[in-house]
């Protein structure tokens, strides 16, 4: 399974958000959208849960 993290781009984003500064990082799960977050930190931790939990239903 591919789980990976990216910065969303800003032409994605509202031009007000980005005037604010405010990045979004997305989660993608077999090039799916699974989560957004405002932190890298946080969707990286997200990333890894979703991994483990994999890990476990590979293991069952």
């Amino acid at each position: 399974m591919t789980i990976k993290v990216t910065e969303r781009d800003d032409s994605r984003i509202f031009h007000q958000l980005v005037a604010h500064g405010v990045h979004l990082w997305d989660v993608h799960q077999q090039d799916v959208l699974v989560g957004m977050f405002h932190r890298e930190s946080d969707a990286n931790d997200y990333k890894a849960e979703l991994e483990k939990l994999e890990a476990q239903k590979r293991r069952t």
